[in-house]
């Protein structure tokens, strides 16, 4: 799934980010041995950080059919949020920051990945891929600290979210369908499963030739 996006996301910068026409476009960690290595103008799209996205967890079974009947059962898909660190590197500042504005008009347009550059996991399962950019961090985490870990200086960025939908791979089948008419059976007083008598006198019963006599009523004494 994670490779899904990664292309996506490069088509998408390629095909509608402005200025971006003889620039790379790459995954790689921006650290300071990399910065010191580049010497081509260079969009680097890094991902920094993976968590599911609570807000869109289902509940319940999803059905799988086959011909009009219930074959399987499995979990509704899980969203996970993709954060990747959107920096632009060239010899000048200025470029820079125009290769920045033209990246966030790009992703500005789309609410979600668009459906023509999804491929792999993502177009088999038909569902939307939303992005968000630019929105604040979390409380745990600044954009200051991921610098700090890279060993990179500061420098300006757009913080790309993109909430991914994938399977949890737990399917359940379902059984055998009914062909039949259901049918009661009924035990008798042996018990169940009912079994078929021989003879002889039913559990509880009196024996053959006796009576049972009733008992006498006591007499009240004052």
């Amino acid at each position: 799934m994670i490779h899904d996006v990664d292309s996506a996301l490069s088509a998408l910068i390629e095909r509608e980010a402005t200025g971006t026409k003889g620039v790379e476009v790459v995954f790689d960690a921006p650290t300071k041995d990399w910065a010191g290595r580049r010497n081509a103008p260079t969009v680097d799209v890094y991902l920094y950080d993976i968590r599911e996205d609570l807000r869109r967890r289902e509940r319940g079974l999803l059905n799988e059919y086959d011909e009009g009947r219930v074959t399987a059962r499995h979990l509704p898909p899980r969203y996970f949020k993709l954060s990747y660190l959107v920096t632009a590197w060239t010899q000048r500042p200025e470029d820079e920051h125009r290769l920045l504005s033209s990246l966030l008009a790009c992703f500005l347009r789309h609410e979600a990945l668009p459906e023509e550059l999804l491929g792999g996991a993502l177009a088999e399962m038909g569902l939307s891929v939303p992005i968000t950019i630019a929105l604040p961090p979390p409380e745990d985490r600044s954009f200051a600290d991921v610098w700090s870990a890279l060993g990179g200086e500061l420098k300006p960025s757009l913080d790309l979210v993109v909430s991914a939908p994938t399977w949890t791979g737990r399917v359940f089948r379902a059984g055998p369908p009914v062909d039949e008419p259901p049918r009661l059976e009924i035990g008798g007083v042996e018990g169940w499963p009912p079994q078929e008598r021989t003879g002889g006198p039913r559990p509880g019963s009196a024996p053959a030739g006796s009576t049972k006599r009733r008992p006498r009523a006591r007499k009240r004494t004052r």
